[in-house]
C-alpha cells in the first residue's frame, strides 16, 4: 500500500515536470519569436540613439501602434538633429499616428524646413498635417516657388477675356509664382482662390485702361498692377511674380455694342413713328366722323328753312315778293358758285398746260 502510493506521487511529479518544461518551452519560443521580431527595430535604435527600448516596441503592439513608422521616423528625426531643436518624443510620434497623421511626411518637412531655415516646430506641422494638407509638399513650395497658370488649363478657360477703354478684346494668358506661407497654411485659401483673385486683377487693370495699345505697349504694368493689390491676403501663399504670358487681340466689342445700341434706338424710333402714324390715322378718322357729323347738323339746319318760310307765309311776316326776291338771291349765289367753279378748274388746266 505504501509503495503504491510512492509509485503515484513519482507519477504525479513526472508529470508536473514534463508541463513545466512543455511551458517552458512554449514561453521560450514565444518570447524568442517577439524577440527575433522586434530585435532589428531595438538594434536600430540602439545604435542610433533613438532611445526606444524593446519594452516599448512590445507596448506599441498592443496599443496597435506600428513599431516600424515610430521606430524609422524617431531615427529620422534623431540622425537629422531635430530632437534638439524641437521636442518631439515618442508619444508624441505615436499620438500622431493614432490620430491619423501621416509621421514620416511630418518628419521629412521638418527635416526640409530645418536645412532650409525655415520656422516650423512639431506642433505646426502635425496640425497642418492633420488639417489635410501635405505639409511636405508646402515647405517644398516655400523651398522651390511653384508656378501656376492663369485661367486654370483644367478648367476650360483658354485666356482671360477683358475689354480695353477703347472697346478693344484682349485675350490674356498668366503665370503666377508662388511659395507656401507656413504661417497661414492652416484656414488660408487654396490655389482656385489665387488663380481667382489673380483673373480678377488682370480684368480690372486691363479694363481701367484708356487704349489697348498701351496694354500691348506695356505689359508689365499690367502684373505690377495686380502684383501691387495684396491678392494673396488669407491665402495659404505668397506671391513672388506675376508673369503676363501672351496676350491677344480680339473682336472690337465697342463697335459692337455701339452698332447694336443704333439697331435698338432705330427700331425704337419705328415703333414711336408708327405710334404717332397710327394716332394720326386715329384723328383724321375722327375729324372725318366730324366732319360728316356737321353736314348733318347743316342738312337738319337747311331742313327747317321751308318750315321756316311756310310759318313766316301762316304769320304774315312775308310776302310773295319777298319769297320771289329770295329765290332770286339763291340763284344769284349758286350761278356766282358755278361760274367761280369753272374759272378756278379752267386756270388749274392753264397751269397745268404750262407746265
Amino acid at each position: 500500500m505504501f509503495g503504491n502510493t510512492i509509485v503515484l506521487a513519482q507519477n504525479m511529479w513526472d508529470m508536473f515536470v514534463w508541463f513545466g518544461v512543455i511551458f517552458g518551452i512554449l514561453f521560450g519560443l514565444v518570447f524568442f519569436g517577439i524577440f527575433a521580431r522586434y530585435l532589428g527595430l531595438w538594434i536600430q535604435s540602439k545604435t542610433t540613439g533613438a532611445g526606444i527600448g524593446l519594452v516599448n516596441l512590445l507596448i506599441m503592439s498592443i496599443r496597435k501602434v506600428n513599431p516600424t513608422i515610430i521606430v524609422r521616423s524617431k531615427i529620422m528625426a534623431v540622425q537629422a538633429g531635430l530632437t534638439h531643436a524641437y521636442p518631439i518624443s515618442t508619444r508624441d510620434l505615436e499620438a500622431h499616428l493614432l490620430a491619423g497623421g501621416n509621421v514620416p511626411n511630418v518628419i521629412r518637412a521638418l527635416i526640409a524646413a530645418h536645412r532650409a531655415n525655415i520656422d516650423l516646430d512639431w506642433v505646426t506641422a502635425a496640425a497642418i498635417d492633420l488639417a489635410g494638407r501635405d505639409i511636405l509638399e508646402a515647405v517644398r513650395t516655400s523651398v522651390y516657388p511653384k508656378v501656376i497658370d492663369c485661367p486654370d488649363p483644367r478648367k476650360g478657360a483658354g485666356t482671360l477675356d477683358a475689354v480695353a477703354g477703347d472697346g478693344i478684346q484682349l485675350k490674356a494668358r498668366a503665370r503666377v509664382t508662388v511659395r507656401t506661407n507656413l504661417k497661414q497654411l492652416i484656414g488660408g485659401a487654396t490655389e482656385e482662390t489665387i488663380i481667382a483673385r489673380v483673373g480678377q486683377g488682370i480684368v480690372q487693370a486691363i479694363g481701367s485702361t484708356p487704349s489697348y495699345a498701351r496694354v500691348l505697349e506695356n505689359p508689365d504694368k499690367i502684373s505690377q498692377t495686380v502684383l501691387n493689390q495684396g491678392l494673396e491676403a488669407q491665402t495659404a501663399f505668397e506671391i513672388v511674380s506675376i508673369d503676363i504670358a501672351d496676350i491677344d487681340v480680339g473682336e472690337n466689342i465697342g463697335a459692337r455694342l455701339q452698332a447694336n445700341q443704333a439697331e435698338a434706338d432705330m427700331r425704337v424710333a419705328q415703333a414711336k413713328a408708327e405710334q404717332r402714324r397710327a394716332e394720326a390715322k386715329a384723328r383724321e378718322q375722327e375729324m372725318v366722323a366730324k366732319t360728316q357729323e356737321n353736314r348733318a347738323k347743316v342738312v337738319l339746319a337747311e331742313a327747317q328753312v321751308p318750315e321756316a318760310i311756310a310759318q313766316a307765309f301762316r304769320e304774315r311776316r312775308l310776302g310773295v315778293l319777298d319769297y320771289y326776291e329770295l329765290k332770286n338771291v339763291q340763284a344769284d349765289t349758286r350761278m356766282r358758285s358755278a361760274i367761280a367753279g369753272c374759272n378756278g378748274a379752267t386756270m388749274e388746266e392753264g397751269q397745268v398746260n404750262m407746265q
